[in-house]
């Protein structure tokens, strides 16, 4: 898959989300780099492996270039090894609401505590409905980007600098 990837992210307050998935899968991702809003991305998802590239975001911070293609387990295994230190790791829920899925990330590790949910639209302004679920929205706040947490994890932000208003 490639193209124009668009998409809204928010913090979760609770979590009902558990309950109204319909599927989820463990996740562990490293970025062979990352700088200047642009991400080389290795990612295990179960047994499956992916590559992917994104550019930087526009000025809101909605939409990127994405180029994302499926790779063997092994050569994802392998280019793990190649990644800039340490990972992202966390379970993906899917959660239907109205004609949108929304994808949520329940963090371990040094972001444990962080629960954030995004939606893919077809365009920026794109209506959907969101889930009770749904907090503040975070998109285009780029210390909640998969590449930031790993260098700036959440377990490490000073106190305040998450929202309470999740």
């Amino acid at each position: 898959m490639s193209g124009l990837e668009i998409e809204r992210k928010f913090l979760v307050r609770n979590d009902d989300y558990k309950r109204q998935a319909f599927s989820s899968s463990r996740i562990c991702q490293g970025y062979i780099c990352s700088g200047h809003g642009r991400t080389v991305r290795v990612r295990i998802r179960d047994n499956r492996g992916y590559l992917t590239i994104k550019g930087p975001s526009n000025a809101d911070g909605l939409s990127r270039y994405e180029f994302e293609k499926e790779i063997t387990l092994e050569e994802a295994t392998q280019l793990m090894k190649l990644c800039e230190p340490g990972s992202i790791d966390k379970t993906r829920y899917l959660v239907k609401s109205g004609s949108h899925t929304f994808e949520v990330d329940e963090f371990y590790g040094e972001n444990e505590g962080l629960v954030m949910a995004e939606v893919e639209l077809q365009s920026e302004d794109e209506p959907f409905e969101k889930p009770d679920f749904i907090g503040r929205e975070v998109t285009g706040d780029r210390r909640y980007y998969n590449a930031h947490l790993l260098k700036n994890p959440f377990t490490a932000w000073g106190k305040g600098e998450e929202s309470a208003d999740r």
